[in-house]
């Protein structure tokens, strides 16, 4: 299974910790083709050193887009990136699953959470130690589809 995860990069890092944590877990259930997102070492400005710099990018990760079978979006730091492959991959007709923090005291943008169809597109509210429950539950979902 090719798993796309999103995260904010140029939207702010401050979550990089539990980008970590949830790759990390996402791991067992497939390939996750977006690891870099959860790389300490990429900072708000981006990826260095990427061939045709943003275009270069974009191109890229609508390739494996394309290429993935779910999508896992940890979307408590807002993102326009992430907004954007979000929409791209409801486009492309992909499983999405929406993770938010409401302890982080932000509010989710009504646009995510008014996508919740309950099937091909979940938002499901979660604490960090809860995570590992939530992809299990979402997996077993999905293989059982």
């Amino acid at each position: 299974m090719h798993i796309y995860f999103c995260g904010s990069i140029r939207g702010g890092r401050q979550d990089v910790d539990v980008y970590q944590r949830i790759v990390h877990k996402l791991e067992k259930y497939g390939k996750v083709l977006t690891e870099h997102v959860s790389h300490m070492d990429i900072s708000e400005k981006g990826e260095d050193a990427v061939p045709r710099g943003d275009k270069g990018i974009h191109d890229r990760d609508l390739e494996w887009l394309e290429m993935s079978d779910v999508i896992i979006a940890e979307v408590t730091q807002p993102s326009l990136g992430v907004g954007y492959e979000l929409g791209r991959a409801i486009v492309m007709n992909k499983r999405i699953l929406c993770l938010f923090r409401p302890s982080s005291g932000k509010a989710l943008s009504a646009m995510i959470r008014g996508a919740d169809d309950g099937s091909l597109f979940q938002v499901w509210d979660y604490s960090e130690e809860e995570v590992e429950r939530i992809l299990e539950d979402f997996f077993d979902k999905l293989t059982k589809a």
